[in-house]
């Protein structure tokens, strides 16, 4: 049996890796799990029907709730520890923000296999994630577009390797495409978009996910991750990652090779195909989820973005260039935007706007350290609030 650590076990991407650990008996043996502490209870739930050998609970004001149970530790530093618990496996790293940095680390060092879904771990800390893989193919994307893909460049090219590169070092691809849903505000326009309200963000047409991660799929800030996560997983130039907006979210991502054959990989909008994955890979699962049915009708569409209304991604490809600690500034600072978006501290279109005059403001660091990354963050978030108030 595979051994598996969870980090994140409570949110949506963790409940959804149990799920299917639990509906393929003998595949997996549950080995840590780890979580904030918001939800006890169903934290509780899982202790009790995976008796992992170590469970790390980030909060430690969740001591008095978690008395009873002997196993479990309490702080950020537990979470790490669960993130090393399973050397010769799978470590799913569902931890939400650039706090999952450490931890990704922490599992690359120790030599498992990392299901990565904590797409700030890319992007803040992208060079020192690189830099501590012990192999490659290390880090098996579990984002549904980078897990496309990864599926599509397996079957592309000839080496089926995780990464855009031959053996020999020649890449036969020309472009990735990273499609997105559109999120709530396709084909409005930027006036249309000055009193959106909280709400209206948060009604995602397609997925059903945290208020942050909804927030930033409606700015298209999601994509923007995305597409610096795609630049650092599978060494393609920015300018040749192209967002497109695919408004029935069944192509999860595309793949065009120099000889101008393009591969995709195509589902029901489920995270638990590429969650399975990410768990196996390159091993695929039986029933993770439906398949399309092919005897139904059915219409894709395609659009460009709106770069006008939806700036978010030219400012990702203008921070991956102007330096390695810029990307971590863009995120820092977009997380400050979203909660005052959602408190009702600033109107929608201030998020990126204001993302963007942080970013511009920073001076860079070219090979940053850690430090040095807590740092630029430390100073996005204070040059984000100074610049609300």
């Amino acid at each position: 049996m595979k051994q598996i650590s969870i980090l994140g076990s409570t949110g949506s991407i963790g409940t959804q890796a149990l799920e299917v650990i639990r509906t393929h008996p003998g595949e997996f043996e549950v080995i840590a799990l780890a979580c904030g502490g918001s939800n006890v209870e169903l934290l509780r739930r899982q202790i009790d029907e995976f008796k992992p050998a170590f469970v790390a609970v980030a909060n430690p004001l969740a001591k008095e709730k978690l008395s009873d149970i002997s196993n479990v530790d309490f702080g950020a530093e537990a979470v790490v520890r669960a993130a090393k618990a399973v050397p010769n496996g799978t470590v799913l790293n569902g931890i939400n923000g650039a706090v999952g940095l450490e931890s990704t680390l922490a599992a690359l060092q120790s030599g498992a296999t990392l299901a990565l879904a904590n797409k700030e771990s890319l992007v803040v800390g992208g060079s020192l994630v690189r830099a501590v893989m012990v192999r490659p193919g290390q880090i098996v994307p579990v984002d549904s577009e980078h897990s496309a893909i990864a599926q599509s460049l397996s079957g592309g090219v000839h080496n089926r390797g995780l990464t855009s590169q031959n053996q020999d070092g020649h890449s036969e691809v020309d472009k990735l495409v990273l499609t997105a849903s559109g999120g709530p505000f396709r084909g409005k326009s930027r006036a249309e978009l000055s009193a959106v309200t909280p709400q209206q963000a948060l009604n995602h047409p397609t997925w059903a996910m945290g208020p942050v991660v909804t927030i930033n799929s409606s700015t298209l800030v999601n994509k923007a991750l995305e597409l610096i996560e795609a630049y650092l997983l599978f060494d393609i130039a920015p300018e040749n990652i192209i967002p497109v907006v695919h408004p029935q979210s069944i192509v999860h991502s595309m793949v065009t090779f120099k000889d101008g054959a393009t591969l995709l990989q195509a589902s029901p909008p489920s995270m638990k195909i590429p969650i399975a994955l990410g768990l196996t890979w390159p091993k695929r699962l039986v029933e993770v989820a439906p398949a399309l049915q092919w005897d139904k009708a059915s219409a894709w569409t395609f659009e460009p973005i709106d770069s006008q209304t939806f700036p978010a991604i030219d400012i990702a490809r203008q921070a991956v260039a102007a330096s390695a600690a810029h990307p971590a500034v863009f995120n820092a600072a977009n997380e400050v935007l979203v909660d005052a978006f959602l408190a009702g501290q600033v109107p929608y279109l201030a998020i990126v706007d204001t993302v963007q005059k942080v970013v511009a403001e920073f001076s860079g660091v070219d090979e940053p350290d850690l430090a040095q990354l807590h740092e630029a963050e430390n100073w996005a978030r204070t040059r984000a609030k100074q610049l609300l108030n």
